[in-house]
């Protein structure tokens, strides 16, 4: 058995339609850390949540979506050398939360922690996302030690961004899972698909 994903979703949690709740119905590699407080909030809980999920998990992939990116960063700041438990990491969408007029909840992250990810990391950013610009995101990928891929015109890269499970998202995780472990991942492509 490979690497085991863990699957952390923004505000309000990630609807039946998300990619995230998706990968976790077809894929047996795929799990939800509930960092509880959807719908507000709190750096330390849900950072304190995902250090609880990282601790039960051996060697995970971390799954970000939108300030579930801003969680990773924060837990890989305070985690000092634990951050070696973790085997890479795919960042969707973070929003730019020290924009003006950024939702308050959001702010409670802020500012953009600086941390460079010592594990292989990816950001994924549309140009079309309404919560943070392309050159924030960039910058954020700069700032974390992230390669960047730009997937054009895709919103916040949510359930109304209609990715259905996202063939193309799951093919970065399969290939962060074959850096991870190459000897297991030969079998990733047939773990995808739930039985």
């Amino acid at each position: 058995m490979g690497n085991p994903c863990l699957i952390i979703p923004g505000l309000l949690g990630s609807g039946p339609d998300h990619w995230q709740t998706r990968w976790e119905a077809v894929r047996d590699d795929c799990t939800r850390v509930d960092l509880t407080g959807w719908d507000n909030p709190r750096r330390e809980t849900w950072v304190a949540a995902l250090d609880r999920a990282i601790g039960g998990t051996d060697r995970p992939i971390l799954v970000g979506h939108s300030l579930g990116c801003h969680a990773v960063a924060w837990w890989t700041a305070m985690a000092g050398e634990r951050a070696g438990l973790v085997a890479g990491a795919l960042l969707v969408a973070p929003p730019d939360v020290e924009r003006a007029g950024c939702d308050p909840r959001l702010q409670r992250f802020a500012p953009t922690c600086a941390v460079r990810l010592p594990f292989p990391t990816v950001l994924v950013a549309s140009r079309t996302d309404r919560y943070a610009t392309l050159d924030r995101a960039l910058a954020m990928a700069a700032r974390w030690n992230a390669a960047f891929v730009d997937i054009g015109d895709a919103g916040h890269i949510n359930a109304e961004s209609g990715l259905g499970d996202w063939p193309a998202g799951q093919d970065i995780l399969d290939t962060l899972l074959r850096r991870a472990d190459p000897a297991a991942a030969k079998g990733a492509s047939l773990s995808r698909t739930k039985a």
